[in-house]
């Protein structure tokens, strides 16, 4: 045994690259275990995709994007900038490579085997939330059904059919059809054009930025440091540590490392041996003041429009762009949200809208995050879980966590491997 190895041959130590949800679940689990944490960030907590998100806690929702109709739609849209999906003209090679494969992935064989990857992740997920705020993590999680919301009853098809093929794979996922009637008693925003609905139980929601906060000062209370502003260039292995290496110089070292870095997750993990690629998937949202009380999340699937009880008022989240992680806010896309919800929902003060955000969501090509260990000793990936990142991402930290101290691959985590 050595300085860095406990004495049950786990790692003393470890430093956590990313200080959005995944990452600080990574790290509060691994305290649960006694590891000293340490966990950087080239900006700040909540700083990506875990601030502005639509905070919805659904496994019920969390199926893989990969789908061929997620294909022919994708096509027909390719340069559209008003589609909730959309790849903006560009000469990047690598998106273009990234794109293809994803177009590879989009069969009903490639979905079956993501969907079944992705299951013990959405089995578990809400227990993990709970494992969290018994441990001391003070944000609540807020249980509600979701209101999915169509202009007609062969409109609701699509989701449902969706919803069967999950629940014909193992999903449990409790669900009924809504008549037009029926969703405007239970989702007052409804338009007078809303015809159906479909209801999804056993869900939860969250003010996701609050969460992540809340769990960034758990970890702290637990003894864990927080470092922003570490640009992290460099993962460099030894015999039984790790060292991280800042763009400014800095140096950290622990017996392990977690790369939760969401959309810049290729840039460091393609040297420890990973190929899948993650490319980011930008969302949008922002938030709008409601004239009643918006009692619970709801759904635009045909839009492709989430929309949460946010502090008082209503979140309202969507779209898929393939862009550079780094790019500016497109502020005709948040127009376009706007332009697709505006006909659907009732009493939204629309042009009375505030905290309009984007955030990069990283997609892998295969539908699949990647979770567990790389080819580089010492070195681990959790990322690429696409839209589902706050849905699967304390489950994400409690498993991993598990591998890294004991040594052990969980049998969630087989499919998942980062080395596939």
């Amino acid at each position: 045994m050595d300085e860095h190895t406990r004495i049950d041959g786990g790692p003393r130590t470890a430093v956590v690259v990313g200080a959005g949800i995944v990452g600080l679940s990574t790290a509060w689990f691994l305290q649960d275990h006694g590891v000293e944490v340490t966990v950087v960030d080239r900006d700040d907590v909540a700083a990506g995709a875990s601030w502005g998100n639509a905070g919805w806690l659904s496994p019920g929702l969390a199926i893989p994007l990969n789908e061929p109709s997620v294909l022919r739609y994708g096509l027909r849209t390719l340069l559209d900038r008003d589609a909730p999906l959309h790849v903006p003209a560009t000469l990047d090679v690598g998106l273009w490579r990234f794109l293809t494969r994803f177009a590879a992935h989009c069969t009903w064989g490639a979905w079956q085997r993501a969907a079944r990857a992705n299951l013990p992740l959405n089995a578990e997920c809400l227990a993990a939330f709970d494992v969290l705020a018994a441990g001391g993590v003070s944000a609540p999680t807020v249980s509600a059904p979701i209101t999915a919301l169509f202009t007609s009853r062969r409109q609701a098809t699509g989701l449902l059919r969706e919803l069967r093929r999950i629940t014909a794979e193992g999903g449990e996922i409790t669900y009924r059809g809504l008549s037009g009637d029926e969703v405007r008693d239970l989702a007052p925003q409804a338009s007078p054009r809303i015809g159906a609905g479909v209801r999804l139980e056993g869900q939860r929601f969250v003010d996701p930025g609050a969460f992540t906060r809340a769990l960034a000062d758990s970890v702290r209370e637990r003894g864990g440091t927080i470092r922003t502003g570490f640009d992290v260039r460099d993962v460099r292995p030894h015999d039984h540590a790790v060292t991280l290496e800042a763009r400014s110089g800095e140096l950290v070292s622990a017996s392990a490392a977690v790369l939760a870095n969401g959309s810049w997750l290729s840039r460091l993990s393609r040297r420890a041996g990973v190929r899948v690629p993650v490319r980011a998937g930008r969302g949008y949202s922002f938030t709008v003041p409601t004239d009643r009380p918006v009692p619970g999340p709801v759904y635009l699937p045909d839009v492709r429009v989430a929309c949460t009880p946010y502090r008082d008022a209503l979140r309202v989240a969507g779209t898929m762009e393939f862009q550079g992680p780094d790019a500016a806010l497109d502020h005709r896309r948040i127009e376009a949200i706007v332009a697709s919800a505006r006909g659907l929902l009732d009493g939204v003060r629309w042009d009375e809208r505030r905290d309009e955000w984007v955030g990069p969501r990283p997609v892998t090509p295969d539908g699949k995050p990647l979770i567990g260990a790389t080819a580089a000793p010492g070195v681990y990936v959790a990322g690429g879980h696409g839209m589902w990142g706050l849905t699967q991402g304390p489950i994400t930290g409690q498993l991993l966590a598990e591998q890294i101290v004991t040594g052990k691959r969980p049998e969630a985590l087989r499919p998942l491997d980062p080395l596939r």
